[in-house]
């Protein structure tokens, strides 16, 4: 799901820095020219794709940089929610689905007993 959820955000990135006119705010708390949103949400899709990746490569590193990541997206979705809330709050749910899944369930155990 964090290569699904970081990919998004360097799209969402990529288009706030093209100075696109699809994000639009009136006055907000954490307004941002679009510049500056869209190199977060790149920095921040990068950071999900490199975790995800050591992740699906089963690196020990990979499950705390993952959830970590996770709840960086969440909150920068969560501030990007007056800009595009229909592209912002599903990248949420998956950002929640991926903390939720790096969280509880634990990989190699050798359990289910």
């Amino acid at each position: 799901m964090m290569m699904l959820s970081g990919p998004l955000s360097i799209l969402m990135g990529a288009s706030g820095i093209a100075s696109d006119n699809l994000f639009a705010a009136s006055q907000y708390a954490y307004r941002f020219d679009l510049t500056a949103w869209g190199w977060i949400h790149i920095v921040v899709g990068l950071a999900l794709v490199i975790a995800g990746m050591g992740v699906v490569t089963n690196k020990s590193w990979g499950r705390g940089a993952g959830a970590a990541a996770a709840g960086v997206s969440l909150i920068t979705q969560f501030m990007f929610v007056p800009y595009y809330p229909l592209w912002a709050i599903p990248i949420m749910t998956l950002d929640l689905l991926v903390i939720f899944a790096l969280t509880r369930f634990q990989v190699g155990t050798g359990g289910g007993r």
